[in-house]
Order: structure tokens, then C-alpha cells, then sequence
């Protein structure tokens, strides 16, 4: 599995708010998008991986906001993992326009069955 991986995008209409910038819960959203393309760019399908029981969940979420992003502005997003257990992986986020720094964030996820209970990551799933 790739440890680090970027995208870029551009902000759409409906993510901003009546003050014409991203909305603050809109930035969780570009994590996942992070998250899932680290996967892919791996070659792990993140559908596929639930549709065999592998499920992540966020127990942890922290962004620190920099700047505004506005409507039609390019952010690239770096994801990055920080740190794996057999359970567990820590990703870190550095979020900017061109060269100004929107945001800055880190999640957990942790691995579990379809019925919530913790297991562990198998390998084959995401190379741990």
C-alpha cells in the first residue's frame, strides 16, 4: 500500500456557504475522497473491501483551518499514513491552493465487522 498520495479537485457550488467559502463540514468529505484515492491508487477497492465485510470507520477528526477555500478554487490534497497497527490507521492531510495552506487534519479509522466489533486488518486487504 501506497503511504502517501495526492488529488487534485475543484470546489463545486454547493460546497460553499452563504459567505461564498467551503463550508467547514465539507472538508471531512475531501478526507474521505483522500483516503479512498490512496486506496485505488494502491489497488484496493475500497467497495470491494466492504463487500467482504472490511469496514473503517473514523473514531477520530481533527482539522485545523488556515485559510478560506472559495467556489471554483484547485486544492490538491496530500493524504498521508502516519501510522498502522493491526487495527488501526492514523492518516495526516495538508490541504492548499497552489502554495497557501487551507488546512491541516488528521483522522484514525479503525477496522470492524459488519456488526461493529473491532478486528483485525488482514493483510491481503490493505498490506499491513
Amino acid at each position: 500500500m501506497l503511504t502517501e498520495h495526492q488529488i487534485t479537485f475543484r470546489v463545486r457550488y454547493p460546497e460553499t456557504d452563504g459567505m461564498g467559502v467551503v463550508h467547514h463540514s465539507r472538508y471531512f468529505q475531501y478526507l474521505e475522497m483522500g483516503r479512498i484515492e490512496l486506496l485505488r491508487a494502491s489497488g484496493i477497492s475500497y467497495a470491494q473491501l466492504e463487500m467482504e465485510g472490511i469496514l473503517f470507520v473514523v473514531v477520530k477528526v481533527e482539522c485545523r483551518y488556515k485559510a478560506p477555500a472559495r467556489f471554483d478554487d484547485e486544492l490538491t490534497l496530500t493524504t498521508r499514513v502516519a501510522r498502522k497497527t493491526h487495527v488501526r490507521i492514523d492518516h495526516q492531510y495538508l490541504l492548499k491552493r497552489g502554495e497557501t495552506v487551507i488546512a491541516e487534519a488528521a483522522t484514525t479509522i479503525a477496522c470492524v465487522d459488519r456488526q461493529g466489533a473491532l478486528r483485525v486488518i488482514p493483510e491481503e486487504a490493505i498490506g499491513t
